[in-house]
């Protein structure tokens, strides 16, 4: 909504800076007109680009996945990980399978990124390398904790925010 509000409001005071008028009054009103929008655009513009996450509550519940392992295509390959990573980030202690879920999810993790990483058409998308970050991140707490510890909030809080990019990405053909 703050998004909305500012747009509207950037629009709105831009349109009245390209108006011409002559009267000394209107010049001052164009000037300050124009000097808000700059410094509202300063102010507000670095947010937006970091928009919040919701981030979901943990869950014990979930379905384990049978659709383990690479098709070769990048885009389903990709979608497909990030699905699994999704669900690896949001299980909570004492999930069914847990272990068995994080196991097969780094071996997968470990062969989309040695497939995909040969290919600079593919290695050089913004999908690819936000999602190898991603995967770097999911791999790094399993290597530290194991398979049988969630991950902290602050880690899932990011992990969200770089799914939403890596889904924006890949929608975009990224």
């Amino acid at each position: 909504m703050k998004t909305h509000l500012f747009l509207v409001a950037a629009m709105a005071t831009s349109a009245g800076a390209f108006s011409f008028s002559q009267s000394e009054q209107s010049a001052r009103r164009q000037f300050l007109q124009t000097a808000s929008a700059a410094v509202a655009t300063t102010v507000l513009a670095p947010t937006l680009a970091f928009a919040e996450v919701e981030v979901p509550a943990q869950s014990t519940e979930y379905t384990f996945p049978s659709d383990w392992g690479l098709t070769y295509n990048y885009e389903a390959d990709a979608s497909k990980v990030r699905a699994h990573m999704v669900i690896a980030t949001g299980l909570a202690k004492g999930s069914d399978r847990m272990e068995d879920f994080g196991k097969n999810l780094k071996k997968e993790m470990i062969d989309f990124v040695s497939y995909y990483r040969r290919f600079p058409q593919v290695a050089g998308k913004p999908s690819f390398s936000t999602l190898y970050t991603s995967i770097n991140v999911l791999a790094g707490h399993y290597t530290s904790y194991g398979y049988k510890y969630p991950l902290p909030e602050k880690r899932r809080k990011r992990l969200y925010q770089e799914y939403a990019e890596i889904d924006k990405s890949l929608k975009r053909n990224r």
